[in-house]
């Protein structure tokens, strides 16, 4: 990565503000799913053990630029205190006069987690007097927050203006190592898997990964906008009408790169398990939907992963939620786990996937921004990464 990472700062005695993403669930006082501390553990360690006084911030949910309680980091503060076994001291605020007194009085060793960013409207809004209180009593800045890289907030473009140097953490660099490397070095063949609901929402990937791609094999509700174009039959099935031509388009550009299901399972609708069947993708009865991919297409496109050397994976195959309706995502799940192939998962509801799977460590990589890799994966400019540091 042409950028500084964490490995090229002089940290000792230094004021450190490392934006991580510590959006984790809460229940009842207490984080639920620390997976996202995990990640950041190793850049928290590498300022203490190299003599920082490290400043931590993220943003929690969605509080709409207003101080909520229930997305308060104080509890992330406890379990993180518990992970690393030493003392974290929670800030009730992340900017003004609180904060900088904590800040002044924070020595090597010190860690110090801020309250919500988001409890200030001037955090998205990328407030330039907001990022200017954020740097105050700060000498380095630190990003670690791939889940935020894909915006142009204060605290993940405008700080850097106001400190001496700008870096990438360890899970940010890794990151951008595996998702840049697919798109711009990948060992071939190279097979891109897209689900999801809608097209709309990856028309960017798909149109980025066409020319780069050896196979895109095509899952979820966006298969019947396909299907819908071509003139088959798709029952009730969901389907994008605005994006009819779109998808014309791209089955046209795509030649035979684009690979669409045979089969799906189908019913009359998410809640009807009982009522679920295979049928013929190209001929959904009328009043059922299709809701996850058959068993045909489930072997056909395990047959390809199998034979990849890279994949990428960004979108379940069904409604996976519903056990009736999951076993589609499950099987291309397990099929990427026993490939030999790099594997990179988007994050969002293909991490939840492989969790649900039960294969987690058998994936090469698993993303931790479902919307920020969506961001990469499309070839856009992540504003997060261009505003560190160059070396």
């Amino acid at each position: 990565m042409p950028k500084l990472n964490i490995q090229d700062l002089e940290l000792k005695e230094k004021k450190v503000f490392v934006r991580v993403d510590f959006n984790v669930p809460l229940k009842d006082g207490k984080v639920v799913n620390d997976l996202r501390i995990i990640a950041s553990l190793p850049t928290i360690r590498y300022g203490l053990e190299h003599g920082a006084a490290l400043v931590i911030a993220s943003h929690l949910g969605r509080p709409k630029g207003k101080p909520r309680p229930e997305f308060s980091l104080a509890p992330v503060a406890v379990r993180l205190g518990e992970m690393l076994d030493r003392k974290v001291t929670f800030v009730p605020d992340c900017a003004g006069p609180e904060t900088e007194q904590a800040v002044d009085a924070a020595v090597p060793g010190d860690i110090l987690l801020l309250e919500n960013l988001r409890f200030h409207p001037e955090e998205e809004a990328n407030d330039v007097e907001f990022a200017k209180k954020l740097a105050a009593g700060m000498s380095l800045y630190v990003n670690d927050a791939f889940g935020t890289v894909h915006r142009a907030h204060a605290s993940t473009k405008g700080i850097t203006q106001f400190v001496e140097k700008s870096a990438a953490g360890f899970l940010l660099e890794k990151e951008i190592r595996y998702l840049d490397g697919a798109l711009e070095a990948p060992e071939r063949p190279f097979v891109a898997i897209m689900g999801g609901a809608k097209i709309s929402d990856k028309i960017e990937v798909i149109e980025n990964l066409l020319g780069k791609v050896s196979c895109l094999l095509i899952g979820g509700a966006m298969m019947f906008t396909f299907l819908k174009c071509l003139g088959k039959n798709i029952g009730k099935s969901l389907y994008e009408e605005d994006k009819i031509s779109l998808a014309k388009r791209l089955l046209d550009e795509a030649g035979d790169k684009i690979m669409l299901p045979f089969d799906v399972v189908a019913s009359s609708g998410i809640e009807d398990a009982a009522g679920a069947h295979i049928v013929p993708a190209d001929a959904i009865p009328d009043g059922e939907m299709g809701l996850d991919i058959g068993p045909k297409t489930v072997v056909r496109y395990a047959e390809i992963i199998h034979s990849a050397k890279t994949i990428v994976w960004n979108g379940p195959m069904g409604v996976f939620e519903k056990d009736a309706f999951a076993a589609g995502t499950i099987y291309i799940a397990k099929a990427l786990a026993e490939s030999e192939a790099v594997s990179i998962v988007g994050g969002g509801e293909s991490a939840t996937a492989i969790a649900k799977a039960g294969v987690a460590d058998r994936i090469t990589h698993i993303s931790t921004g479902g919307g920020a890799s969506l961001a990469l994966l499309s070839g856009r400019i992540l504003p997060g990464v261009a505003a560190l540091t160059d070396k």
